[in-house]
């Protein structure tokens, strides 16, 4: 059975959807779980950090995309999450950028290695996010509970059309209940004004940052919080029934 790719995507930067890629990633690895995790962010990766490999990928996803190298060798494994891989982005723009069909052509090869493959895009609307998308199976939005958040998760949604009932989720993220109370707001205030089905909500969680400051993916650390949520979505997508995780 062929995997599945995932774009992860965000109408506006700080939502946290790099660090949505990197954890669901590694909640679906422990399950045993082939799982490629792919910078989409030229220039301004952070992929690895969240995932704890700073430095350690030499090849990058366009070098697999335009032949330079195969896939096997750019994907670097985790060292204490088998099954867990990375696939990092340029640090910087060289050459002819990658097409679309050169895109799709690595993800049909990444649908044969790996049971899932998540594209972390670029925030916003531009090019590296009509790549991340372009030959995904499905895609996921990260939008945080505040307005202008759930405003820029609609325009996001505008451009993702291509995508059928069913294959595109919302998740909030950075979630606070007593700024849910504050602000007059709830999840389905969020789920109405996105108009996406809901797959996931992430609490706030202050082990994130640290554990990204350590190198150490937080799901190595941590059972509570964000990991918790991890866990669930990553059940969701598995097709289990499971209630969405409370905030606490």
């Amino acid at each position: 059975m062929a995997g599945q790719c995932i774009a992860v995507v965000s109408g506006k930067g700080g939502t946290g959807k790099t660090s949505f890629t990197a954890g669901v990633g590694a909640a679906l690895a422990q399950a045993g779980r082939r799982v490629l995790c792919v910078d989409c962010d030229i220039a301004l990766r952070n992929l690895d950090l969240a995932l704890g490999l700073t430095d350690r990928a030499i090849m990058d996803f366009t070098d697999v995309a335009q032949e330079r190298c195969t896939l096997d060798t750019a994907a670097v494994e985790h060292p204490d999450l088998p099954r867990l891989f990375l696939l990092t982005a340029p640090a910087r723009s060289r050459g002819r950028p990658v097409t679309d069909e050169q895109m799709a052509a690595l993800l049909e090869e990444a649908r044969e290695r790996f049971d899932y493959c998540f594209l972390d895009a670029p925030a916003g609307l531009d090019s590296g996010f009509q790549l991340a998308t372009c030959a995904a199976d499905r895609a996921v939005v990260v939008a945080t509970a505040d307005a202008s958040s759930l405003r820029d998760a609609q325009h996001t949604v505008m451009e993702l059309h291509r995508f059928p009932t069913g294959k595109l989720h919302l998740v909030v993220n950075r979630v606070r209940k007593k700024m849910l109370r504050s602000m007059h707001a709830t999840i389905d205030d969020a789920i109405d004004r996105a108009g996406l089905p809901l797959i996931g909500v992430i609490p706030e969680d202050d082990s994130l940052p640290l554990s990204l400051n350590k190198g150490v993916p937080l799901l190595l650390s941590s059972s509570q919080g964000a990991a918790a949520a991890y866990r669930n979505i990553a059940q969701r997508l598995e097709g289990e029934r499971v209630p969405l995780l409370r905030i606490r």
